[in-house]
């Protein structure tokens, strides 16, 4: 069975070498990675025997399509200053501390550096995502409970 860290790391070495795309099969697991050209490629894994009992993975049997990303960084060419906040892992993406709390963050809140924007849960584990620079929230890119992929834009942050 392939953890999250492993798939990362896959990741990590498909985008650092020339390699344009990598299969793997273990134990029934199969992984086919491509580094996108377009708006045509994405992530998948074909994963059966990756079943989690009490909580399925967005990986199974998904893919990720490019266009988003695509899409998102077409717009903030015309605003180049703006900093893309991408989420660092698959997950869930939650605005919010819990459901009757407010959001983190809000299009135009002043954040600095450090501060929570949100809260990422892979596999029942819950991951504060900090503001690496301080600035202004121009756009928040994925509302609260939707499921993120890794590299995903998930806020455009004006920084100041």
């Amino acid at each position: 069975m392939m953890d999250l860290e492993f798939l990362r790391n896959l990741i990590e070495i498909i985008e650092d070498s020339d390699l344009d795309t990598i299969e793997l099969e273990h134990e029934g697991t199969k992984i086919k990675l491509a580094k996108a050209s377009g708006k045509e490629a994405g992530w998948s894994v074909n994963a059966p025997d990756l079943s989690m009992k009490d909580n399925p993975s967005p990986l199974v049997d998904e893919v990720v399509s490019a266009e988003t990303v695509s899409t998102v960084e077409a717009e903030t060419g015309a605003n180049s200053n703006l900093i893309e906040v991408k989420s660092p892992m698959v997950g869930t993406l939650y605005a919010a501390s819990s459901p009757d709390a407010d959001s983190y963050v809000k299009v135009g809140s002043r954040v600095n550096a450090g501060d929570t924007l949100c809260i990422l849960e892979a596999m029942k584990l819950m991951n504060e995502l900090e503001a690496e620079v301080s600035g202004v929230i121009e756009e928040v890119c994925v509302q609260n409970g939707e499921p993120v992929q890794y590299g995903q834009v998930l806020f455009l942050l004006n920084p100041s």
